[in-house]
């Protein structure tokens, strides 16, 4: 709890720094709200005309004071209001914050499910033509970029078999499971490849580094089953590594994989943060970022406590 409460206190302190940064690096792009709204129009404008947006914006005044007003605001629960869309950007964000999160779970779901196995079986049958075939398909898929694989599912989908994915569109599970499956499949797999490489690679070397302890040799020395021994005794162990290079990934994950989200035609937060940042939509990008900062703090800080649960040995409050 100690440790708990810890981590939970910095959380402010975290935001603070990022709302900071994020507000001064947006600020920093060329080009202002009324721009990038108008276009080339924008130069019709008078200079009164400039100035009554430039103040319905809230951009007239210097960056401290917007600062001020966008952080006292943010404690009162405002993440202020879109431009772009006209709405308050915690409702825009909550809109499209489902996708995301089913997508990262489903590449998540893709990854371990393909890439846990496939460790365990190339360690057990270390330096053997199959963990060496598994190893070749494990960097292929490392080196392989998400967009790569993507546009070759839909050329091989459209070229191929004369049928595009649903793209464009979102549809929620809870309303229709087999075309919401549909529609987050193959963004699902293409994500889901590359982290299964990783995943496949991190879980073979740990569980080669775990079958050589003494307590694996103590359970085969028992009489315990070679079943047993890898399923029950090594791989809760070697699944340390994995929690951590999955709490990575999921976090990335969860500030939205922008080019797959383009690629598919997504509206996920990916391209939210992007054609808020195009927009010039300061409250919005302020926004996101800030929730998808706050998503990341609690991912680690739930890996964290898993290392405790998979691995007794571990005590948080020890040094």
């Amino acid at each position: 709890m100690n440790y708990l409460t810890g981590r939970l206190v910095t959380f402010p302190l975290v935001l603070l720094g990022v709302s900071l940064i994020v507000f001064i690096a947006i600020r920093l792009v060329p080009g202002d709200s009324i721009t990038a709204m108008l276009g080339t129009e924008a130069g019709l404008l008078t200079p009164k005309q400039r100035e009554a947006l430039a103040a319905y914006f809230g951009i007239d005044q210097p960056w401290f004071i917007q600062y001020w007003r966008w952080l006292y605001d943010l404690f009162h629960g405002d993440l202020g209001v879109s431009v772009t869309y006209g709405r308050p950007v915690l409702d825009v964000i909550l809109e499209r914050f489902p996708l995301t999160l089913e997508l990262a779970l489903l590449s998540m779901i893709v990854a371990l499910l393909v890439g846990v196995p496939a460790g365990v079986y190339a360690a057990t049958h270390n330096e053997q033509p199959s963990d060496l075939g598994v190893r070749i398909i494990a960097m292929v898929g490392q080196s392989t970029p998400n967009f790569v694989l993507g546009l070759v599912i839909i050329y091989i989908l459209s070229a191929g078999f004369g049928i595009l994915p649903v793209m464009g569109t979102f549809t929620s599970i809870w309303q229709d499971p087999l075309t919401n499956l549909s529609q987050m499949i193959l963004p699902a797999v293409t994500l889901g490849f590359a982290f299964a490489a990783s995943v496949t690679r991190i879980s073979r070397s740990a569980m080669l580094d775990i079958l050589k302890d003494d307590y694996v040799r103590t359970a085969r020395s028992k009489g315990a089953s070679s079943r047993a021994v890898i399923w029950r005794h090594a791989l809760p162990n070697a699944l340390i590594p994995v929690v951590t290079l999955s709490g990575i990934e999921f976090s990335y994950l969860l500030g939205g994989a922008v080019i797959v989200e383009q690629i598919f035609a997504l509206p996920g937060l990916g391209r939210l943060v992007l054609d808020a940042i195009l927009q010039r939509d300061y409250a919005l990008v302020q926004g996101t970022v800030l929730f998808i900062a706050f998503n990341v703090m609690v991912v680690n800080l739930l890996v964290d406590l898993a290392y405790a649960t998979l691995d007794p040995r571990i005590r948080l409050g020890e040094r």
